[in-house]
């Protein structure tokens, strides 16, 4: 057996190397047996340095390459996304350190790092997958550990039942899924994604093996009408988590579609096209009318994500490179958005206990620094320039528009006006709505502030920075 192979999955290889170190390190610091409440000594810095230096090794691109049979298929654009997904699981264990660290918790420190990077090692093989059984393996990596994730906090809230309904929409989703790989093998005679685009004739069996493939992945980005576990569990899980779940693993799993559909069913793209537009447009639109109901923040921000995953699919719609590079920037600019926004509600959850938009009023008084950085992360959602989110939105309205899509961008453009308005609500709260007993006055533990540093970063220099959009536009001609 030729090892050298192994050398092309450095970036699986380093993370596993960081999941071995934070294993060993946790079995040495964890607490005496008898002391059953204790708390582990592991540190949230060891965690975050060696992401650190995980994230700066694997920075730079490799060529692209083969291995193990096709099963594995790397190329730059991967390392692209790899590090997205990384930068993002940096700021996440930043943003945890005060949660994990409350005085009353039985949360296990260690386990929750372990968690994490396994599920980003599932990630990591999703988009580098060649065939199905790697892709496979990777969601199901991604889906068990998050199901643990989603009921970490079970002494508290609703985490324990949360945790309950994502694993039984996961195994519903995989078997959907499944069932749909079935018809895919047996009408191709086999699960390499480019052996299986050269056998594709349109029958009815590989036209359900799309639509199951497709359902079960609408789970996992919770697109309409596969939705409906998303804001349940985004309430009832720490915000931590919910904050990982809504960003990198929608991300993932977005990044993967697009893989899927291009290399897999291309010669079935009017088939898939056809789907994505009205999922899109439903998806976007439900999305952005729920949002307008919620008093809850954490279910705002889900019935949030559930509309910007909406907007993702205008990247994948078009099939061509100019969406695959409007997609992977939209997911960046989102996804530091987004974390920073949980950032704060995280902080002020941890402070306060308060959780509701109505809590938020007068916020701008007491604490003017976090009212600033929560407006300018809302705005970036909305797509406001000069911020990030509203280039983001450009790129990838720009994409779908070439590719044909006139109807579908002006619905979407639609859709954007009535997402301002909803975002405006907690802008509204915030700073001109009065409350007799506004969120007190306090201090932001450090690591939430580096945190925030890095988020706020992304949103001011991402839209700013054109060499940034340009140099993933250069990698996507090559998938």
């Amino acid at each position: 057996m030729d090892y050298s192979q192994f050398l092309v999955m450095k970036e699986e290889l380093s993370l596993i190397v960081v999941i071995f170190i934070l294993v060993v390190a946790d079995l040495f610091m964890s607490p005496d047996a008898h002391k059953r409440d204790g708390k582990s000594k592991l540190n949230t810095l060891l965690p975050v340095i060696l992401m650190a230096i995980h994230t700066i090794i694997n920075f730079m691109p490799n060529p692209p390459a083969d291995v193990f049979g096709g099963m594995y298929h790397y190329v730059p654009m991967m390392s692209i996304v790899k590090n997205i997904l990384n930068i993002s699981t940096l700021v996440v264990f930043l943003m945890a350190h005060q949660w994990l660290a409350r005085e009353d918790t039985k949360i296990k420190q260690g386990e929750f790092y372990v968690l994490t990077l396994s599920t980003l090692l599932g990630m990591y093989l999703m988009t580098s997958a060649g065939h199905f059984l790697i892709f496979f393996i990777g969601l199901e990596m991604v889906s068990v550990p998050m199901a643990a994730l989603v009921a970490f906090d079970k002494y508290r809230h609703h985490s324990a039942e949360a945790g309950a309904k994502y694993i039984l929409m996961a195994l519903f989703s995989s078997g959907i899924l499944l069932y749909g790989l079935s018809f895919l093998y047996g009408t191709t005679g086999t699960l390499y994604f480019g052996d299986i685009a050269d056998r594709l004739n349109g029958s009815t069996l590989q036209t359900l093996a799309l639509v199951f493939f497709f359902a079960g992945m609408a789970f996992k980005i919770s697109l309409v009408p596969f939705h409906l576990w998303t804001a349940d569990v985004y309430e009832g899980s720490p915000t931590v988590v919910t904050s990982y779940l809504s960003t990198l693993s929608k991300g993932a799993s977005a990044f993967s579609l697009l893989i899927i559909l291009l290399k897999v069913f291309g010669p079935m793209i009017n088939e898939w096209q056809t789907i994505l537009f009205w999922v899109t447009i439903v998806t976007i639109t439900l999305g952005n009318l729920f949002a307008i109901r919620q008093q809850n923040l954490k279910r705002f921000m889900a019935f949030s994500s559930i509309s910007q995953a909406g907007y993702i699919l205008l990247g994948i719609i078009g099939g061509n490179a100019s969406g695959m590079s409007s997609l992977v920037y939209y997911i960046l600019v989102y996804a530091v958005a987004t974390l920073a926004i949980f950032t704060i509600i995280a902080v002020i959850e941890e402070k306060s206990g308060k959780i509701k938009i109505k809590d938020y009023n007068g916020l701008y008084q007491t604490n003017p620094k976090l009212t600033l950085l929560m407006t300018l992360s809302l705005f970036s959602l909305a797509g406001i320039p000069p911020f990030a989110g509203f280039f983001s939105k450009f790129f990838i309205f720009m994409s779908a528009f070439e590719a044909g899509f006139h109807l579908l961008v002006f619905i979407a453009l639609i859709n954007t006006v009535i997402s301002l308005y909803y975002y405006l609500l907690i802008v509204k709260a915030m700073y001109i709505n009065k409350s007799e007993m506004p969120i007190a006055a306090f201090r932001s533990d450090n690591y939430s502030k580096a945190g925030l540093v890095i988020c706020m970063l992304g949103v001011i220099l991402l839209g700013l920075a054109g060499v940034i959009y340009q140099t993933i536009s250069e990698y996507s001609f090559g998938l």
